[in-house]
């Protein structure tokens, strides 16, 4: 079993990842051996902070090793991706891989002997979702009936986020005026509309009125940020995003959580007044990203 999306997970399967993860948050000791002697190759193609941070502490926290690799330092820059990952699936029991290509990752899956968890490519984002309903439970005890709006770039983010919330009953209405070409999924989208759990608007305040969770994610992908070659494309997307940022006047009247699944792009998507608000669960919602990869591992290992 690979953990590409939630695609191929029923609810009762997404549910029991997050309800994995409640459980060794809150009774860390019961699986400090839960995988004593086993593996993890953790594959990095694209920076990571917390998806890096998570993962390897997990694999420790849970009694087993990882093992770091960059892209950039190894024959994945030479060869098939497919035959190193032959070999690599052959000496660890786990495979964690960034990467900036989902067909990649695809490739990845096919060829390896042990469970492939995708730790983000530009179509999807699923072990981040995993953390925000994991938040989301802690704080509403439920996830069903529960109100949350996304505001920002249909993404990878988004994406899992109308995965996630349609198969936990999650009502989620989604705030995007761009649509990200490369995470653009139909088959998603029409299977999330059938729910009736989904909706779209380009109406913020109107998003944000009823909501009991508001969540942003930044408007560039991360290695574009700073590169001169996305210069234009960047000044493009903060003149159309600016009016949809989370601030202070957007939530005003609002008792909504506030949610970003970092890094933050200070005064871009976000107001630096809201990311301190009493309201903001931003730094729960990433530390959860370690019960989140933990929930993983434990229910892939178990598989």
């Amino acid at each position: 079993m690979h953990l590409i999306n939630f695609k191929e997970l029923s609810s009762q399967q997404l549910n029991a990842f997050i309800n994995i993860g409640i459980e060794v948050k809150g009774n860390p000791e019961k699986y400090l051996k839960a995988l004593e002697s086993k593996s993890l190759a953790l594959i990095f193609q694209k920076t990571a902070t917390r998806t890096r941070v998570a993962f390897e502490v997990a694999m420790t926290q849970l009694g087993g090793h990882a093992l770091y690799i960059d892209w950039r330092t190894t024959n994945f820059t030479l060869a098939d991706i497919y035959d190193e990952t032959q070999y690599l699936s052959r000496n660890v029991d786990f495979i964690m891989a960034r990467l900036l290509k989902n067909a990649d990752l695809q490739r990845m899956a096919k060829a390896s002997r042990v469970p492939v968890i995708n730790g983000c490519d530009e179509k999807y984002h699923p072990s981040q979702t995993i953390a925000d309903l994991i938040t989301i439970k802690e704080r509403k005890d439920a996830l069903k009936g529960v109100k949350l709006t996304f505001i920002g770039i249909h993404n990878n983010v988004c994406n899992s986020l109308i995965e996630g919330c349609t198969k936990t009953g999650v009502k989620l209405t989604t705030v995007t005026p761009i649509m990200n070409k490369y995470a653009r999924d139909d088959e998603l989208l029409q299977a999330a509309k059938k729910t009736g759990l989904w909706e779209t608007t380009l109406d913020a305040r109107k998003a944000v009125k009823d909501a009991d969770f508001v969540y942003t994610d930044t408007w560039i992908d991360m290695e574009f940020f700073t590169s001169p070659k996305f210069t234009k494309e960047k000044e493009k997307r903060l003149k159309l995003m600016m009016p949809y940022q989370i601030n202070k006047e957007l939530m005003k009247g609002s008792s909504a959580y506030i949610m970003h699944d970092m890094p933050i792009h200070r005064e871009y998507e976000i107001g630096g007044d809201v990311i301190e608000d009493p309201r903001s669960i931003i730094y729960e919602q990433s530390e959860n990203r370690l019960y989140s990869a933990k929930a993983i591992l434990l229910q892939l290992a178990s598989a």
